[in-house]
C-alpha cells in the first residue's frame, strides 16, 4: 500500500531530464556531506571572503600554511575569486564561512547538470546514470568536494559547476548571455579555462539567423566585457598592473621554481605526461598494501572510462568542439611545473573532463557498451578507493 502511495509521486519526480537530474543532485550532495572531512586548514576562500565583507581585497594572513602571496607588504590570494564572492553572503550574514558546505552544495549542482546535459546530448536516462555515477565516483570529483575545505580543491568544484552549467545550456538553449556568465564564473575559479570561451562563441551563434546570431553574441560579448573589466580591475587592486602576476610570482619564489622563469613551459611536459597516464600506485608490505602517494595517480588507473569519448562520432560540430576545448584546456596542465601534487588522481583533469564527459554521453546515445560499462565499474571503485585510503590513511 506504502508503495502504490509513492510510486506516483516518485514517477511524477523522475518524470523530466530536469528533475532526474535534481535526483542525482541531492544524491550527490548527501553522500558527499555524508563523508566530507570539514577539513579546513588551506581556507584561503573564507579569508578573502570576509576581506571583501570588509572592504578590502587583502587577506589577514594565518601562516605559512596559507598558498597567499605576500605583495608590497600585503597577502593576496592568487587563486580565481569566485568561490570566496560566492560565500559573501554567508559571512556578511553570519561573520564567518563554510568552503565544506559550499563544495557539497556545488558538488550536487555539477552532478545534476551533468544528468541534464547527458540526457540533452542524447544519452538514455539509464546511460545517464552510468556516466554520472562515473562523474562523480570516477574523476575526483568527490574526492575534491569532500575536501572542499582547502582552497585548491574548492576552486576545481567550483570550477567543474559553472562548466558543465555552460554545457547543459549549450545544449539546450544556448542563450548566448547565460552561457557566458557560466564559463566566465568557471574562469573565475579556474583560469585554465578561459582558453574554452572562443569554442562557446561558435556552439552559441551556430546555425542561427543572422538576428538570432547577433543577439546571442550581443549577449555573450556583454557578459565576457564585464568580466574582463572586473578582471582587470582586480589585478589593478592587488598587483598594480592590468593583468595577473600571482601564480608567476608564486613560482619564482618556490623552491621548486625558478626565480626568473616561467611556471608554464616545455620542459615540464615529460613529468605531465608521466603524472596523467602512467603514474601507478604503490605496493607496500603493511596494511593496506596498495597506495597512493601525494603526487597522485595517473587517469589511466583512475578514470580509464574515458576511453569511451572516443565513441563519439556524431553530431561532427559538437564532437569537434569538445575535442578542442578538451585539448585547450588541458594545454596549460601539461606544461606546468607541478601535477596537482596533495592529491588521489589527478585533479588537474577537472578543467577538461567536464568536455570528455559530453563526448561520453554522445558516444553513448545506442547506450553503453560493455567494455564500457565495465570500465566505469573499475572507474567507480578506484574512485572509492581513494576516498577510503584518503580516511583512513591520511585521516582527511
Amino acid at each position: 500500500m506504502i508503495v502504490k502511495r509513492i510510486s506516483p509521486g516518485f514517477a511524477a519526480l523522475w518524470a523530466t531530464p530536469g528533475r532526474r537530474g535534481l535526483v542525482a543532485g541531492l544524491v550527490a550532495m548527501i553522500v558527499t556531506a555524508a563523508t566530507a572531512s570539514h577539513h579546513e586548514v588551506s581556507n584561503n576562500y573564507a579569508l578573502l571572503a570576509f576581506s571583501f565583507v570588509h572592504g578590502h581585497i587583502d587577506i589577514s594572513w594565518p601562516g605559512v600554511w596559507i598558498d597567499a602571496l605576500s605583495y608590497n607588504g600585503k597577502y593576496y590570494v592568487i587563486e580565481g575569486p569566485l568561490p570566496a564572492l560566492l560565500l559573501v553572503p554567508w559571512v556578511a550574514l553570519v561573520g564567518g564561512a563554510d568552503q565544506s558546505a559550499l563544495a557539497i552544495f556545488l558538488c550536487g549542482v555539477a552532478v545534476g547538470l551533468a544528468w541534464l546535459t547527458c540526457e540533452r546530448s542524447g544519452a538514455s536516462p539509464r546511460s545517464a546514470l552510468w556516466l554520472c555515477a562515473f562523474f562523480y565516483f570516477g574523476t575526483q570529483l568527490w574526492w575534491c568536494a569532500r575536501l572542499g575545505g582547502d582552497v585548491w580543491f574548492l576552486a576545481h568544484v567550483t570550477a567543474v559547476a559553472f562548466t558543465i552549467g555552460a554545457l547543459a545550456e549549450t545544449a539546450g538553449h544556448r542563450r548566448g548571455w547565460v552561457v557566458a556568465l557560466a564559463i566566465c564564473a568557471a574562469t573565475f575559479a579556474r583560469f585554465s579555462l578561459v582558453l574554452a570561451v572562443p569554442v562557446f562563441v561558435w556552439l552559441v551563434v551556430r546555425d542561427r539567423t543572422p538576428i538570432a546570431r547577433m543577439r546571442a553574441l550581443g549577449g555573450f560579448a556583454a557578459v565576457c566585457v564585464i568580466a574582463g573589466v572586473t578582471w582587470v580591475a582586480y589585478n589593478e587592486a592587488r598587483w598594480n598592473l592590468w593583468y595577473d602576476i600571482g601564480f608567476t610570482e608564486w613560482f619564482r619564489r618556490d623552491p621548486i621554481g625558478v626565480p626568473n622563469g616561467s611556471p608554464f613551459a616545455v620542459r615540464y611536459l615529460g613529468y605531465e605526461l608521466w603524472s596523467f597516464f602512467v603514474q601507478g600506485p604503490q605496493l607496500q608490505a603493511a596494511f593496506p598494501y596498495l597506495i597512493f602517494v601525494t603526487s597522485g595517480v595517473a587517469m589511466t588507473w583512475t578514470s580509464p572510462a574515458l576511453a569511451l569519448a572516443f565513441s563519439a562520432r556524431r553530431p561532427n560540430f559538437m564532437v569537434i568542439a569538445m575535442w578542442v576545448a578538451t585539448i585547450l584546456t588541458a594545454g596549460p596542465s601539461f606544461v606546468y611545473y607541478v601535477n596537482g601534487f596533495a592529491q588521489f588522481g589527478m585533479r588537474h583533469a577537472l578543467d577538461f573532463e567536464p568536455f570528455l564527459l559530453v563526448l561520453m554521453a554522445l558516444g553513448s546515445t545506442s547506450g553503453i557498451p560493455r567494455w564500457g560499462r565495465a570500465l566505469i565499474v573499475w572507474s567507480v571503485l578506484v574512485g572509492i578507493w581513494g576516498v577510503w585510503l584518503t580516511i583512513i590513511i591520511y585521516h582527511h
